[in-house]
Order: structure tokens, then sequence, then C-alpha cells
């Protein structure tokens, strides 16, 4: 049974409204009392999100998106499509409901408004509609299953319980769940990476980028073949993109064997992580700045005895001023040199060189979220609770320039539309704040480009359907 909670709508919207407001009946409102009209304190709550959903979440694009042209309007669309796509609302309080359906826009859309969710979810259309799944289980036929699902990344945050993947050990900026412009750029390595490979060695075309709104990004692909996937499919695609293979107790948790890199790993290191990491990571990072930090990159060199002469003359110098120099950078090149010397007839040895710059940038995924059909994955325009920031979409091309730092927040939206005041017309809302700028970049860049291919693809299929009934109709 779904647990479910009521919300009685009117009398949180009245206890924000004026008394005046509130007996002439009016829809719109301040956010504040009239002597604040334009100011909108900082912080996330039920009421600002009430708001925000009524006013500026772009409930049509998320319909258009998730029905992948399957909008009744060509006879070879399957109606079905979009009701067969769970949506899962986590409520205030953790309060979690599952398994939902809509069969339109306006579905979708009151019952987002009604239920005020603090986060939405999408998982995978199955092959009936998921809120009567129970119908199905008491036939004693076992046919609620996935059938489609976008293969979707989770980028790891920077703190993951120890998980092995997570970033904290690469990273003396922040800690735990921090994020600053110093470390965001690892994010943006991922997506450097991952996204050129999903495009030039898959051939996937319809891709989206997410920024979790706190210290993570998502993607979402969406061509026809890459929602058709099996899970061994998915799998296999994110084994892929595997190099980690340690432990947490692992010194040395990637190992790259072979006399040549693969073709995707050699692009990766030469393309984006190497100029990453010897521009701006290592002295940004201060990696070999202190006994304690180059530890964890000697200990990553297999021979005890090329890590001990490392040592020897990295403490040996510690006292020298070596203001002319970045230290990192100095230190780096001579670990380079030594490895990479014509002494070292070890492979292992010049390969440790990659392993240790790939340790360091290569982006770690959740392996889990991209091998199923049936993982959640948050909603993009969802609002993050924790921060109050909004999932916008990010441009892959440009992603060099997005800042976490600068997305809007919840508070800051209402309170543009305070200063530009209220209109009844919901897409001009959008023009009137700083979220503008990411609806108008899906929409554009791509909603518009995935709806032409999904039609394109269905008129195929259609065409293809009828030239086959007129060849059996001839024989």
């Amino acid at each position: 049974m779904e647990i479910r909670v009521s919300i009685d709508r009117e009398k949180d919207f009245e206890a924000e409204m004026t008394k005046e407001e509130a007996e002439n009946g009016r829809d719109e409102m301040l956010i504040d009392g009239p002597e604040q009209a334009n100011t909108v304190p900082d912080g996330f709550n039920a009421t600002y999100l009430r708001i925000y959903y009524g006013k500026l979440f772009p409930h049509a694009d998320i319909f258009k998106w998730m029905s992948y042209g399957n909008d009744g309007k060509h006879p070879a669309c399957d109606k079905s499509y979009f009701g067969r796509r769970e949506f899962s609302f986590t409520l205030e309080n953790d309060i979690y409901i599952r398994f939902q359906s809509f069969n339109s826009v306006s579905e979708l859309e009151n019952s987002i408004k009604e239920k005020c969710p603090f986060k939405i979810d999408i998982g995978p259309v199955y092959s009936v509609d998921p809120a009567k799944r129970h119908a199905y289980a008491q036939s004693g036929h076992n046919v609620f299953t996935p059938v489609e699902r976008e293969l979707v990344f989770d980028i790891l945050r920077f703190f993951s319980h120890q998980d092995i993947t997570d970033y904290d050990d690469v990273r003396y900026c922040c800690t735990g769940a921090d994020v600053c412009l110093e470390c965001w750029p690892l994010m943006t390595v991922a997506i450097k990476v991952i996204d050129t490979a999903l495009r030039d060695d898959f051939g996937f075309n319809h891709i989206l980028w997410v920024y979790s709104g706190r210290r993570g990004v998502h993607c979402w692909v969406c061509d026809g073949k890459a929602r058709r996937l099996t899970n061994e499919q998915r799998a296999s695609i994110a084994d892929y993109f595997r190099v980690y293979k340690g432990n947490e107790n692992s010194n040395k948790k990637i190992s790259l064997p072979g006399p040549v890199l693969h073709p995707f790993l050699a692009r990766s290191y030469t393309e984006v992580l190497k100029g990453f990491f010897e521009a701006k990571l290592l002295s940004k990072q201060n990696l070999l700045a202190s006994e304690e930090r180059y530890e964890k990159i000697l200990e990553m060199i297999a021979d005890a005895s090329v890590a001990s002469e490392l040592r020897g003359r990295w403490q040996e110098n510690k006292r020298l001023s070596m203001s002319k120099e970045d230290i990192n950078i100095a230190r780096w090149e001579q670990l380079k040199h030594i490895l990479q010397s014509g002494k070292q007839k070890s492979q292992g040895l010049r390969r440790c060189v990659e392993e240790i710059v790939f340790s360091f940038t290569y982006p770690r995924l959740d392996m889990e979220v991209s091998k199923h059909m049936n993982h959640l994955l948050k909603a993009p325009f969802c609002v993050h609770p924790k921060t109050g920031r909004v999932c916008v979409p990010i441009d892959p091309n440009n992603c060099d320039e997005f800042d976490p730092t600068t997305v809007p927040t919840l508070s800051q939206l209402l309170e543009e539309l305070n200063k530009g005041g209220l209109r009844q017309d919901a897409e001009s809302e959008w023009d009137r704040t700083s979220l503008g700028e990411s609806v108008t970049f899906f929409r554009s860049s791509f909603l518009l480009p995935l709806l032409k291919s999904c039609k394109e693809e269905i008129e195929s299929s259609h065409n293809a359907k009828l030239q086959q009934s007129k060849n059996a109709l001839s024989w």
C-alpha cells in the first residue's frame, strides 16, 4: 500500500497572503508582507516550493521529453507510453510515493502542485501502468517489467561513505558535501570525458547533463537505441568506463595493463586528464606540497627503491627555497623524469605516471545506476533541499564556464518574481528570472532536436509497417 499525505493547499497559501489579498481571492501573491515585497529570506520550505511549482517548473517540457513523440498526434504513436512511466515523489519528512503514473501533462502538473514533492525521481517505462501493477500481479502473470529507460550516469559526489570512488582522496580544499570552485573542475573533467566517449565511441546524440543541485552531475542518454538497451548491454557500457579496480585499503586503485592504453583512455589522457592535472589540479590542491600529501603518491609507485629515491630528494630539499617555481610542479617533473627515463626498463613503472593522473582525475561513476533499468534518477529542474539550488542543465560544450555557486536558488527566483510582478502567462515568468536561460537551453539544445529525431523514427517505423502490409497483400 502506498503512503500518501494530504496537503491543504488553500490553508498554506492563505497563510502567506495578506488579508486584503485573501478577501479579494487573488491568485497572485507576494512572498512576504507589503513592507518587504521584494525581499525573500533565504531557505527552502514547502511554501516557497509550492510557488515554484506553480509558476516556474517546466511541467510541459518534462511531459514532452518523457513522451518521446508519443503525444497522440501521429497514428503510429503509442498513446499508453507516457502513462507507463514511473514517477517517484519524496515528500516532506522523507515520505516516499513510488510507482506513480500520469496520462497527461495536466495530471502530472496537478499532482506535483498538490503534493509539492521535495524531490521528483524518474524511473523506467514499464510494460504496464506501474500504478496498476498489483492488479497484474494478482493475475498470476509476471508482466510488470521495465521495457525502456534512458541510459543514465551518476558522477559520484565528493563524499560517499568510504566508497573507494569518492573524491575526498584527491582534493584538500573541501571535505564531505562541500564543494568550491577549486574542486568543481573535477566534475567538468568528468563531463568532458564521458560526453566525448558517448558521442564518438557509441554514436549517441541526445545527451542531457544536469547539475545535481549540490555536488555532482547526472547524465541522461536519450537516443532510442539507448533507451532500449538491456541490463546486460548497459552493464557492458558501464564496464567500458571502469578503471578503478582496488578497494578502500588499496594504495593503487587504478591499473592500466598492456603495452598501450585503450584508445578511449589514451584520448581521455592526452586531450583532458593530463593537461588538467598538470596545469590546475596539481597546484590548486597542493598535491606534492607536504610529506603527508606526497606520500600518498609515492605509495602508488610499485618499485620501493624508486619511491625511496624520490622521498629522499624531497625530504632533503624541503627546507630549500623554491619560490621561483611551484614546489608541486618541480616535484612532479622530478617524478616523471625518474619514472620515464631510459633507466626504467619496466613498462609498469613508465605507466605509473599515467596511473597517478588517472587516479586523481578520471571520472568516478556509480556503476549500479547505469547497469539497471529500474534505477531512479532525480528529474531536472528539481530544487535541492539542502542548498535550495535548482538542478539546471549543463552545456557540455561550455562546461568550463559552469559555476555551481551562481546557480539560481529557490528564494532568489521568488525574489526575482516579486520584483518583476507576477503574470498569468507561465512562459513569460521564466524570462523574468535567472532560470530562463536554463529553460531556453533545455528546449533549444536538447528537447527540440530530440523530439525531431523521435518523430522521424516514428514516421519511419510507420512507413515500414505500411510497406510490409502492402507487400503481404500483393502476395
